[in-house]
């Protein structure tokens, strides 16, 4: 199969729920190519009770992706990638939270949030998560995967952080060969829309059609228009009907969308 420049969307959006609280948007996302063809896809979700969650976030996605960047900067693949070394991504994303909170005379706590994150190779995927949100992956004429069911707590509305010592001691890893064309993270806000609990199945039309515009993408990377249109669409009623909450989406695919067939020649006037 002929390998496609990964083609990316992705938007994070502030639910109703924060708006009509002055709260800000506690979600945050970031994406790249890497060299190798590798494309990196990592969201977080700012916890509602912490005071500093928007800030916490950021930092998360940001120090993961500075992590996995140096991982194939120092000329190691995604074939490499141990528990272990993700152990280290994550430790590395608690202590400079653990920093800022000291920085800001503040407690880790203030800046609880989850993380999740994809990482998709021409060989292989591996992924890495603490808390609630998913991530859901596809081959070509596959069906859609959940990678990890997401963790929540014993109470409504819990799940674990990457603050918390005994969650980054039992995050979710896997990575493994596989061949994935299309890859999703999103955050929690989305869970009801896309995830069928009583089943624990992934709701397949929603990504079919969220894709199809993804395919369509004349070039490879972040292609901004796009993710501006999935942010609006993210905003609308037609989502903020079934969840308030902050809503993040990020969409990647390495298969192009088949040209057109063009339509006949009309029959030669005699």
């Amino acid at each position: 199969m002929d390998i496609q420049d990964w083609r990316i969307v992705a938007a994070s959006v502030i639910g109703t729920s924060h708006t009509k609280a002055s709260l800000p948007c506690q979600d945050a996302h970031a994406c790249a190519v890497l060299e190798g063809d590798v494309v990196v896809l990592i969201a977080s979700d700012g916890a509602g009770s912490a005071k500093h969650a928007e800030v916490g976030a950021s930092l998360a996605v940001s120090e993961l992706m500075d992590s996995i960047r140096g991982h194939f900067d120092d000329g190691r693949d995604l074939a490499s990638v141990t528990r272990e070394i993700a152990h280290g991504w994550l430790e590395n994303v608690s202590s400079r939270i653990a920093h800022q909170a000291e920085l800001d005379g503040a407690t880790v706590r203030d800046f609880a949030c989850t993380i999740l994150a994809a990482i998709v190779s021409p060989t292989h995927a591996c992924c890495v998560q603490i808390g609630d949100g998913a991530i859901v992956m596809r081959n070509r004429g596959d069906y859609w995967a959940y990678v990890f069911w997401p963790q929540h707590g014993e109470y409504a509305n819990t799940t674990a952080f990457v603050t918390e010592p005994e969650a980054l001691a039992s995050f979710e890893f896997m990575c493994s060969a596989q061949l994935v064309d299309e890859v999703a993270v999103f955050t929690d806000g989305l869970e009801a829309l896309v995830l069928h609990f009583a089943s624990k199945s992934v709701h397949g039309p929603f990504f079919d059609s969220s894709f199809r515009a993804v395919r369509a993408l004349p070039e490879g990377g972040q292609d901004q228009d796009l993710s501006d249109k999935l942010g609006s669409y993210l905003g609308s009623a037609a989502i903020c009907d079934r969840t308030d909450d902050d809503k993040t989406l990020l969409l990647a695919s390495r298969t192009t969308a088949p040209a057109p067939v063009p339509a006949p020649e009309s029959a030669t006037e005699a």
